[in-house]
């Protein structure tokens, strides 16, 4: 069994869309990243996205036992487009039906110059089988997004994108995935430790 432990970056506390913008992790609640820390499995492989706000997260919890993989681009956010870096009232002004459709009905709705749910999912899926093939029976420490999480929470439980977009993932939050070489399932999702 291949267990995947999603961890969602610490907090930017930005209040536009944030996707492949590069904005950095407020990572000064050292405590918060030590229970995160000593909650994950200690001999585990690391791997971040490669934007800044997943990658020190990921540094802030490596340890000499965690073996740190080459940072994987196909984990990024979801590419918002030309929303990226406006707030949710600019976006619904601009785009107001597609916008309303973005989230109503996701699926292959694209944002203007970005990707749909479904763009999205294929490429964090497809990120998410190649290191699991390449590390099969392993434990796999993700520091990723709150897109890329849902994104594989959908296909553990078998649910629409509608349907798992009601889930909550806080920043520093860890969601843990089994495969078991076969099938999917949910162990945990958004566990504060």
């Amino acid at each position: 069994m291949t267990v995947w432990h999603f961890i969602r970056h610490g907090p930017t506390h930005e209040k536009t869309f944030v996707g492949w913008r590069d904005v950095p992790a407020d990572l000064s609640d050292v405590a918060q990243i030590a229970r995160l820390s000593a909650h994950l499995p200690h001999d585990a492989l690391l791997v971040s996205s490669d934007l800044i706000r997943a990658s020190a997260t990921a540094d802030a919890i490596a340890t000499p036992a965690r073996v740190r993989l080459p940072h994987a681009p196909d984990l990024r956010e979801f590419n918002f487009g030309v929303w990226d870096g406006m707030g949710f009232d600019a976006v619904s002004a601009r785009d107001p039906a597609l916008s309303r459709a973005y989230w109503e009905t996701p699926g292959d709705v694209r944002a203007p110059q970005g990707e749909s749910w479904n763009d999205g999912a294929a490429r964090v899926s497809k990120a998410v089988d190649d290191l699991t093939a390449q590390h099969p029976e392993q434990r796999i420490i993700a520091v990723a997004h709150f897109g890329v999480i849902l994104t594989q929470v959908q296909r553990a439980l078998g649910v629409t994108a509608q349907e798992v977009l009601k889930h909550k993932i806080d920043n520093l939050s860890v969601t843990t995935l089994e495969y078991t070489g076969s099938d999917w399932s949910s162990k945990t999702i958004n566990h504060l430790p």
